[in-house]
């Protein structure tokens, strides 16, 4: 909460303004839905800050736009024709990925899956965004397509104002160790429990 006390003042040697600061690193897991809603949630609180906005998806099909991405264009479109917000860009990150993985051999998708991430580390070298969603990244991470000590000393490293989102099942436990924050969605009920699949405005 914006008004929200800390438990305790850590010892170390910053202000209150510069430890509120520091840029995050933050970690949505778990097998409930809203890990990438929330993260575009955030993408878009960002965005009205003036950040550069940076989205990287790693599992999803290259042909299927999802509605968080058509609105996100628009948002990069009116930054770029009247300066409100921040800029946008929206990467995925592979031609054709799905749950199952096809089309396309496996080592192809590796093969992508690590192409994006060292575009990512170009990035974050360059502090070119202000936030970064990695979406669904813990994927490519757990199939070892993506080294995570790679990941996790990158990210510690990372110069400058940069915040990162990764969001994904089963996030290994060295990245939500190395996270500043992490939250975890349980299942408590979903309409397919009932039969009922996915529909617009809900599930994209």
């Amino acid at each position: 909460m914006p008004q929200g006390q800390p438990e305790s003042i850590p010892q170390d040697g910053l202000t209150t303004r510069q430890r509120r600061n520091r840029p995050l690193l933050m970690v949505h897991t778990g097998d409930g839905k809203g890990k990438s809603t929330a993260a575009f949630g955030l993408a878009l609180r960002g965005w009205n800050q003036g950040w550069s906005v940076g989205v990287f998806q790693f599992v999803k099909n290259a042909k299927w736009r999802i509605g968080e991405e058509t609105a996100f264009e628009t948002l990069g479109a009116l930054h770029t024709e009247r300066g409100t917000g921040g800029s946008v860009e929206w990467h995925k990150m592979g031609s054709g990925w799905s749950w199952s993985r096809q089309p396309g051999s496996e080592s192809d998708h590796a093969e992508q899956a690590a192409q994006g991430w060292e575009e990512i580390k170009r990035r974050l070298a360059a502090q070119t965004h202000g936030l970064y969603v990695l979406d669904e990244f813990t994927y490519p991470i757990n199939w070892g397509w993506v080294d995570i000590d790679d990941v996790v000393a990158t990210l510690a490293a990372r110069a400058g104002h940069q915040h990162v989102v990764i969001t994904g099942r089963r996030a290994d436990p060295k990245l939500i160790e190395a996270a500043d924050l992490v939250t975890e969605m349980t299942k408590i009920k979903h309409p397919m429990d009932a039969g009922q699949k996915g529909q617009r405005g809900i599930e994209w």
